[in-house]
């Protein structure tokens, strides 16, 4: 292909440099993930990988293999966290079992691909700020506060009513945020939330959700509240960073009220929860 021809057409939303770079692309690919796979599979103290059950917001269209793992919300004073279970040292990892007599295990381990497993924000041990800060730059409205600083409920008033021009409005009021931060802020995880009366639905079993399977139903009530759902934003296709309402060039691919990757079309729902397995890169040693 010429060098100056463009295989990605302008509706896609994917930004053109990527054309240029994607043979980097694609090894930054492997060194975000597989790269700390091939170390972990050549190091010895490589640990904590293996087939994972965990529950996602579902991937329903694009390359992408699996849904993105959801994190269960909390609520405290108005502020907004993630919840980060309890380090279990005979499974190796952040483990609640039956989280919410739901039946699943809610694990650290689901959050172990894409290089996200190297960093001190998922080892099960890492004492780490579980709030979600605000991460300015994606959604203009986050721009109105401090960067850095906690996310409350408050700042979702509008959220049966928000709406950016992409899709319909009134769908559910996004943020992006960093979660389990060092002391400083910083190192944190990619994370998306949304509130949204979709998931206030869910949480109940009503309407479409109530042919959710029980356990499913079971865990998505306990991890959301007050209508917030949150996932890891990692795409588990090339480990990009996709988004809920992010991209115009979303509504050619049926996307613009789901979570839309611009890199390579991978489409994800929000409202459709879903039980799924994947095998979870091994971690690193510990370097923090």
């Amino acid at each position: 292909m010429p060098l100056d021809e463009d295989k990605y057409p302008a509706e896609t939303g994917r930004r053109r440099f990527v054309k240029g770079v994607v043979g980097s692309a694609a090894l930054s690919g492997v060194g975000v993930g597989g790269a700390a796979a091939v170390d972990a599979t050549t190091d010895a103290a490589g640990e904590g990988g293996g087939t994972t059950p965990f529950v996602a917001v579902e991937n329903t269209g694009g390359p992408a293999p699996r849904g993105m793992p959801i994190i269960p919300i909390e609520i405290d004073g108005g502020e907004i966290s993630g919840h980060w279970p309890e380090y279990d040292e005979d499974a190796g990892a952040a483990v609640e079992t039956d989280f919410g007599g739901s039946g699943i295990d809610y694990s650290s381990q689901w959050f172990q691909y894409c290089g996200i497993q190297s960093t001190a924000a998922i080892y099960p041990q890492s004492d780490r700020n579980n709030t979600f800060l605000n991460s300015t730059g994606t959604f203009s409205w986050q721009g109105e506060y401090e960067s850095g600083k906690p996310l409350t409920v408050d700042m979702f008033e509008d959220y049966k009513d928000w709406g950016n021009g992409i899709g319909d409005s009134g769908v559910g009021k996004p943020a992006s945020v960093v979660w389990r931060t060092n002391s400083d802020g910083k190192n944190g995880a990619p994370v998306q939330i949304i509130r949204s009366a979709k998931v206030e639905k869910m949480a109940n079993g009503e309407g479409e959700y109530a042919d959710l399977p029980g356990s499913v139903q079971s865990f998505v009530s306990e991890a959301t509240d007050q209508g917030f759902i949150a996932w890891l934003n990692k795409c588990t296709h090339f480990c990009c960073v996709p988004g809920f309402k992010t991209q115009s060039g979303s509504a050619n691919f049926g996307a613009a009220n789901d979570i839309y990757c611009q890199c390579h079309q991978s489409v994800y729902d929000p409202f459709s929860p879903v039980q799924s397995t994947f095998v979870a890169l091994p971690r690193p040693p510990k370097t923090e």
